[in-house]
């Protein structure tokens, strides 16, 4: 029955809104907040539907939080350019090596598994540069974190709640999360 489904997926939801480490949000509010008021640059990543996500992201942290936000996955020309000439693999490390990544600057990593050597290892190697030349790292994950939950600064672990619906949940919370963290900065910025 629908409706059996639809209680059973907003049960799954209220699970993971009491479970979050509120903690972490903080943190990754104050870590933004910080970068705006060094004029740093926000790159945004994701892949597959987390790369719609990033898209979104860019514009709420340009035009609500005025922060210099940029997505990859926003040229198509350029990824698919890297991908072609070099690799998959590397398509991200070298946007951001193109993009001159700075210790000023920050990386916002959106994954359902937050990378790996054997899945999302372009994510993996993004994190290792931006980490290399002392950008920070803020990511919305779910799973154990992968690689993602070791190298961010501030991680947001979107709880499992079912295994059957781990991506549904992942991706839906990135929105609430980075809403909720454009929002908290923009909040900020007015007091």
């Amino acid at each position: 029955m629908s409706i059996d489904y639809v209680n059973q997926y907003l049960t799954e939801t209220e699970h993971v809104i009491r479970s979050i480490d509120r903690e972490s949000i903080a943190r990754a509010i104050d870590l933004l907040f910080d970068l705006r008021q060094s004029q740093g640059r926000l790159f945004i990543l994701g892949i597959g539907g987390s790369a719609g996500n990033a898209s979104h992201a860019v514009n709420d942290f340009r035009k609500i939080c005025g922060i210099e936000s940029y997505a990859p996955t926003d040229n198509v020309s350029e990824l698919t350019a890297w991908t072609n000439d070099n690799s998959f693999d590397v398509i991200f490390k070298n946007w951001l090596l193109t993009s001159k990544i700075s210790k000023h600057d920050a990386l916002l990593v959106f994954s359902v598994g937050g990378g790996s050597s054997k899945a999302s290892y372009n994510l993996v190697l993004a994190m290792e540069t931006a980490k290399d030349v002392g950008a920070r790292i803020v990511s919305i994950v779910s799973r154990d974190g992968g690689a993602a939950k070791k190298l961010s600064d501030a991680c947001l672990l979107v709880p499992v709640v079912s295994e059957d619906r781990i991506t549904p949940h992942a991706e839906g919370w990135q929105g609430v999360l980075w809403h909720l963290i454009v929002n908290g900065i923009s909040d900020r910025s007015t007091d």
